[in-house]
């Protein structure tokens, strides 16, 4: 599968937003005083959790778009060198 450099970059802008926004997020929870009663209540784990699958999903997801910007692409597709590079994939 091959992504556009449009989608790619998108991708890289929203694996960028999730780190920038979900730590943030979790310091503010950790603030909160509904987050600790003698140790961690269920509203810091549920919000930890949250916290440490949205990171999870963003840096693959940003990984995946940078994969795709970086992703060697034929240049025309009537150049010669492309043609016999997709044609020599070794399958």
């Amino acid at each position: 599968m091959t992504l556009s450099k449009r989608a790619s970059w998108f991708l890289i802008a929203v694996g960028v937003w999730t780190w920038a926004i979900w730590p943030n997020f979790l310091r503010n929870v950790w603030k909160d005083d509904r987050s600790w009663d003698d140790g961690p209540t269920g509203f810091f784990t549920v919000h930890l959790v949250l916290t440490v699958a949205s990171l999870a999903i963003g840096s693959v997801v940003g990984w995946l778009g940078i994969r795709g910007a970086r992703a060697d692409r034929p240049v025309a597709s009537g150049d010669a060198a492309s043609a016999d590079r997709l044609i020599s994939s070794g399958r």
